[in-house]
């Protein structure tokens, strides 16, 4: 199993639209990824209503797993997609 750590960035946290981005992005994985915050009990990565029962805010700290083939690509790209501000509106730089 491969693990991954990030902080989320986006100002309204892991809700609505980061959220729908975020869960669309894991739906397209090659592996099935969980995510939890903290801790806590991990959920299907690819799921919005499991993600946003999550109550990620901005700054808390989120695990990714995931195992097979082709797990740590997709976790990082993960990773990479929480750790930008996905609330910014397009064009903004952020």
């Amino acid at each position: 199993m491969i693990e991954r750590r990030a902080v989320i960035a986006s100002t309204v946290g892991l809700h609505a639209r980061p959220a729908a981005l975020f869960t669309q992005a894991a739906a397209t994985s090659p592996v099935p990824v969980t995510i939890a915050k903290g801790d806590g009990e991990p959920v299907d990565a690819a799921s919005i209503l499991f993600v946003l029962t999550l109550g990620a805010g901005h700054g808390d700290e989120v695990v990714l797993r995931a195992d097979g083939e082709g797990a740590a690509e997709a976790l990082d790209a993960l990773v990479a997609l929480l750790e930008q501000d996905l609330d910014a509106p397009e064009g903004s730089g952020q």
